[in-house]
């Protein structure tokens, strides 16, 4: 015996059923072993050490077949549950069917085994060969091929008594005709001699999977078609054409959805990729087709030769200033000044008009201002109005153009004759007449042009332009 924690275990060399050597174990107050953890596994390993032969543990199947996709493959502690951090089985035979129940050894190992068989008789080392005279039957205690679990064999096809081993059969042994015959359960087939099981999909041909069918088998395919034990892919983009939101691409079974160029996969659906992401924008982006288009805030403008660039606009003769908190200190348009009137918070628009920067003409306009030339003069350098004469070469981009010339006669015109005295005297007191005309004309535009101005204009540089005049009040 061995004390390991709060639990003793101790071992019984004697030769008994399952059913027989749990109740020994009650009558002494205990159970057969439960090995839910390697704790229990190490007792085994002290008790047995280097003795062979199968010990029973306090496993049995309490349902009709063994279930190999379980943890416990469907066995049940004697304690009447499944509960167990520990499992230690030997290679799966497959799915079992009757009275079962589990043998542990040195190796250690988890080995089903058929409830009546006794533990003296798995004690025998491979290749023992026990004679049974009275019927005349002689076994090899062999490896099986495929799990390598020793089991009784015999040379000759078929089941021998089913009182003994099982008739040697892997499934369950019955009496037909006062003869044994070895059955399988569903899903298997007898083998050629007799007495072992094997699934008709063993050895099967199929591509993918394989499905029992009574006797036989069937091949199935994951997904498309099935030509007999192949399998070939169907196009599901071209069977369903709208399967994906923008692009489907067909694989091997099935298919996958991609967006376009500029569009991301979201939740199962294509969104598009915002570009202000990347956009160098100084201040606002908004996304357009095909790219992005930089914006300001509220009194900026963009910059006409930088689009990524945001400078301080105004459209009116005045606008608040944009001012620092931190450092107490205001910005203004280009063209406008801070008006320390009002703790310079506002900025006033400048009037170059009264700078005198044109030569004739001024126009005054929100950061700016625009020169105009006299009829017959041409504005140069934006400021400066220079004369047309008749070789003049430059273009015209004043408020006047100078009128055609008048065209030459293609052929001499008659001489003149001699005029009498009275119009003489009628043409000369005309002459003088337009002579007082044109003089009493230049006073009046030299005056005009010298008077200071009465009104001042502003225009609105916007997407409508609009001129706005001011008119002084008499107060």
């Amino acid at each position: 015996a061995q004390c390991l924690e709060h639990d003793c275990f101790s071992i019984f060399w004697s030769a008994k059923p399952f059913a027989e050597a749990s109740e020994v174990c009650k009558g002494g107050g205990g159970h057969l072993m439960t090995v839910r953890s390697t704790v229990a596994e190490d007792a085994i390993a002290l008790l047995v050490q280097n003795r062979s032969g199968r010990l029973w543990l306090g496993l049995r199947l309490p349902l009709p077949c063994t279930e190999p996709a379980q943890r416990l493959r469907g066995f049940q502690w004697v304690t009447g549950d499944g509960r167990t951090d520990y499992s230690n089985w030997a290679p799966s035979m497959g799915r079992r069917c009757g009275e079962r129940c589990v043998t542990g050894s040195r190796e250690p190992r988890w080995e089903e085994q058929r409830s009546e068989a006794r533990g003296d008789f798995l004690v025998l080392p491979p290749c023992s060969i026990a004679t049974i005279p009275a019927i005349g039957l002689e076994l090899r205690c062999d490896k099986d091929r495929e799990s390598g679990v020793l089991r009784w064999e015999h040379d000759g096809p078929g089941a021998w008594p089913c009182l003994l081993a099982n008739g040697g059969c892997e499934g369950m042994c019955g009496e037909e005709g006062g003869q044994p015959r070895c059955s399988c359960p569903d899903g298997k087939l007898l083998d050629p001699d007799g007495r072992s099981c094997s699934s008709p999909c063993a050895g099967a041909p199929c591509q993918h999977h394989c499905i029992v069918n009574g006797t036989s088998f069937l091949c199935m395919c994951e997904s498309g078609s099935a030509d007999g034990t192949s399998c070939e892919d169907d196009d599901d983009c071209a069977v369903f054409p709208r399967l994906c939101e923008q692009v489907c691409v067909n694989t091997e079974g099935g298919f996958e959805c991609h967006c376009y160029r500029g569009y991301k996969m979201l939740e199962g659906s294509c969104r598009p990729v915002s570009r202000c992401y990347e956009a160098p924008c100084e201040q606002q982006c908004e996304d357009v087709p095909h790219g992005y288009r930089c914006g300001c805030f509220p009194g900026y403008a963009v910059h006409p030769q930088m689009p990524t660039r945001c400078l301080l606009h105004c459209n009116h003769s005045q606008c608040p200033a944009q001012c620092d908190t931190n450092t107490l200190s205001c910005e203004c348009p280009e063209g406008f000044v801070l008006d320390d009137a009002n703790s310079g918070q506002v900025c006033m628009d400048i009037d170059e008009c009264n700078m005198n920067y044109c030569q004739h003409n001024c126009t005054n306009h929100p950061g700016g201002y625009e020169c105009h030339c006299y009829a017959g003069y041409q504005l140069v350098n934006e400021n400066d109005c220079v004369k047309i004469t008749e070789d003049w070469e430059g273009e015209y981009s004043g408020d006047f153009r100078p009128r055609p010339q008048t065209p030459i006669p293609s052929r001499t015109p008659p001489k003149a004759a001699h005029l009498h005295p009275g119009a003489l005297v009628g043409i000369t007191m005309g002459a003088l007449s337009a002579a007082l005309a044109l003089l009493a004309l230049g006073y009046h535009l030299a005056k005009k042009s010298c008077r200071p101005p009465s009104t001042m204009d502003y225009k609105y540089s916007g997407p409508h332009e609009k001129e706005m005049g001011l008119q002084p009040i008499t107060s």
